[in-house]
């Protein structure tokens, strides 16, 4: 039996510089599994026999250096003993590179993430490619985890307390300007010469990097105790600890132990042990194994795509424009007249300005994004997204217009939010090509895009547009066409049982605030406000028609409609709006017993109904288009694993206990008998 093709190859060069590359078999990117780590610590012995003048750690994968430790491997841990195993095994290899005799560099091209980054801690010096690409992040905390490779020690050892706890408790990256300036990396170079600046380190070996004394004096032992409530009180405010344990785990490791003595090193590990089993990081570590499901559903396009024209210049058409030109593809944008446009043209250069940071690139992707009001780039167009008000024969009316221009190859789709596809694609004269490409508000920030598929769609075109949404960056979730697709119609009954408890005098804030520490963005009645009452109750009657259900009658909606008070966008809806903030009074009491099982069962039990009706394969999906698509609570999995950890009997009992008092929207649907069952 052959033997698995090396991870590591190992070279040294007429210096006696060692070169030590990585680059796992069969990845796009490096990832630190146990088999990697057993490999580089077998290297690592044998340079510990003959050390070499110097060592270079560097990336043979195009993508970058190391993207972090195996995520996969977290989930076979049963136990602390595992864990504790696992986590320090990894810390153990990464103390033999620290200890080596000789100077060690790290080569970092593109990324160092979590475990790659606490790779490249463990050297003594870090060189890197100054670009836009570079990104040096310890994001475990997004895991519901912290850094377990000796991270929670070596960041605050060598860039001080503050940034190194900056960036465990938010997870954020850093890139190559503030890397260089916290002294995360010693040099930035033109990739060009990577190689040759990390020899010139490890010939040289000045003094390596210490942070400045004041960050050494914050982590004394008087000091440490002082720091620690006000860091606590900070994190509070955006994560409850019973939610989210990770940041204060972090906390208390530096309090306690300073990032001092081999001590640090086996708290963290034990530290690392007990989150392994929280709910919260089997549920995030699940949610991110999720994502991976949804990138890899991209493929290829099959074809090259090069040009985009995007029908309808508002909000989410302009956004969905400026999005594919800072992707890289040309656009053409199309509206009834220049004025339409041009605003969607100044906030695409607002999110260029963000985004892009060097002058050229911002200045080409600018030059991607064109106006186009006689709609000539629908000629030439790979992809056609239409992207106009919901109303069926408006957009029918376009398709007619549309269609003869198409390139045969071409894909038409829509980013209707509610409408069905089938009537939609009634007169095309192919409709096998109609797709529904339906992304989020605000489209740069939410990731989710549902690829819906009609009865006469294509399966190459559903192929297409899902690559289509990859190569946008963004997460693709197969949909079935049905009433509201799958987001929509579960998030509506959500934010309707929000507006009736509002209606029967539940305070706004309460009901908001109740949402938010059950751990959703927003809450419900600000959400209303964002989407616009004017949309929320357009898309409201559609689903509700589609689905033969009576359409729910809310007096204060109505009432504030007939003011002109839309939402934010008016400045004023259920709250007055400030600065695109909205501004609520502080409202005391309790929420009611159940308003919380109200709002969120309500949304369960359309999960459910979309599970039964095959809306999308699976509850997999279904967790992480709810997830990916509303900012559902990701610590607790998404709503069918939430259902399922509370248990589908005592839910269908509250369900049933919910229908007695407020009627039959609260029916348990058919499909919990198959969630109690495992059928999913």
């Amino acid at each position: 039996m052959n033997a698995s093709p090396a991870a590591w190859s190992l070279a040294t060069d007429t210096e006696r510089i060692a070169w030590l590359t990585l680059d796992k078999p069969g990845t796009s990117a490096n990832v630190l599994s146990s088999t990697v780590l057993a490999e580089l610590e077998g290297l690592l012995v044998s340079l510990e026999r003959d050390p070499p003048r110097g060592l270079v750690l560097i990336s043979a994968k195009k993508s970058g250096f190391v993207a972090g430790a195996d995520i996969k491997e977290f989930t076979g841990i049963l136990d602390e003993a595992s864990g504790y195993t696992l986590i320090r095994r990894g810390q153990q290899v990464f103390d033999r590179l620290a200890a080596l005799p000789c100077p060690s560099v790290a080569a970092i091209h593109g990324f160092a993430l979590g475990g790659g980054l606490e790779l490249a801690l463990a050297c003594r010096y870090r060189v890197a490619v100054d670009d836009e690409r570079l990104t040096l992040g310890l994001p475990e905390v997004q895991l519901g985890l912290h850094p377990g490779f000796g991270g929670t020690v070596r960041a605050v050892r060598l860039i001080g307390v503050r940034a190194a706890l900056e960036m465990m408790l938010t997870g954020k990256p850093v890139r190559a300007a503030k890397a260089r300036a916290l002294g995360l990396v010693d040099a930035l170079v033109p990739e060009a010469a990577l190689r040759e600046r990390a020899r010139a380190l490890a010939l040289s070996a000045p003094a390596a990097h210490r942070p400045p004394l004041l960050e050494r004096l914050l982590s004394s032992a008087p000091v440490r105790p002082l720091l620690r409530g006000s860091l606590r009180a900070r994190v509070a405010r955006r994560a409850p600890e019973a939610h989210y344990p990770a940041p204060y785990a972090i906390i208390e490791l530096w309090a306690r132990y300073g990032a001092r003595g081999p001590q640090a090193f086996e708290a963290e590990a034990r530290s690392m042990a007990r989150l392994f089993l929280t709910p919260t990081s089997r549920n995030l570590v699940r949610v991110f194994l999720l994502q991976d499901r949804l990138k890899a559903a991209g493929g290829k396009a099959g074809r090259e795509l090069q040009h985009v024209h995007v029908v309808g210049a508002g909000v989410m058409g302009g956004d969905i424009a400026a999005w594919a030109a800072l992707r890289g593809f040309s656009v053409t944008l199309q509206d009834r007249g220049a004025q339409l446009i041009e605003p969607a043209l100044q906030r695409a250069q607002e999110l260029f300005a963000k985004r892009v940071r060097d002058p050229a690139q911002r200045e080409a992707t600018r030059r991607r994004l064109r106006a186009d009001v006689e709609g000539a780039g629908v000629a030439e167009a790979d992809v056609v997204i239409e992207a106009i008000f919901e109303n069926l024969e408006a957009k029918r009316a376009l398709y007619a217009s549309l269609e003869p221009r198409l390139k045969p190859t071409a894909l038409l789709a829509t980013n209707t939010s509610s409408i069905m596809l089938e009537p939609l694609a009634a007169a095309l004269a192919q409709p096998t090509r109609l797709v529904g490409l339906h992304f989020f508000n605000p489209v740069p920030q939410m990731p989710l895009v549902e690829v819906v598929h009609g009865e006469r769609t294509d399966a190459a075109a559903v192929q297409l547009a899902t690559a289509f949404a990859r190569r946008l960056d963004k997460l693709p979730v197969p949909c079935r066409s049905a009433p509201g697709f799958l987001v929509n119609r579960v998030l509506t009954p959500y934010m309707y049982e929000a507006m009736l408890a509002a209606g029967e005098g539940v305070p706004l804030p309460v009901i908001d605030r109740t949402a938010v520490q059950f751990g959703m963005p927003v809450g419900p009645i600000e959400l209303v406000d964002v989407v616009g009452l004017d949309v929320a109750v357009h898309v409201g009657q559609i689903i509700a028609g589609q689905l033969d259900r009576p359409v729910t009658q809310i007096p204060a909606l109505d009432a504030l409609l007939k003011a002109g008070k839309l939402g934010r966008k008016s400045g004023a809806g259920f709250y007055p709006w400030r600065e695109g903030k909205a501004v609520k009074d502080v409202a005391g009491g309790r929420a009611p017993e159940d308003l919380l099982d109200r709002m969120i069962l309500v949304l369960v039990n359309e999960c459910v109904a979309c599970l039964r009706e095959g809306i999308v394969a699976d509850a997999d999906l279904i967790d992480a288009a709810v997830i990916f698509g509303t900012g559902f609570a990701p610590f607790r999995g998404g709503p069918l694993t939430y259902a399922r950890e509370r248990g589908a009997p005592e839910l269908v009992a509250r369900l049933e206990a919910l229908a007695a008092r407020y009627g039959p929207r609260f029916t348990p649907d058919a499909g919990w008998s198959l969630l109690s069952a495992g059928k999913t």
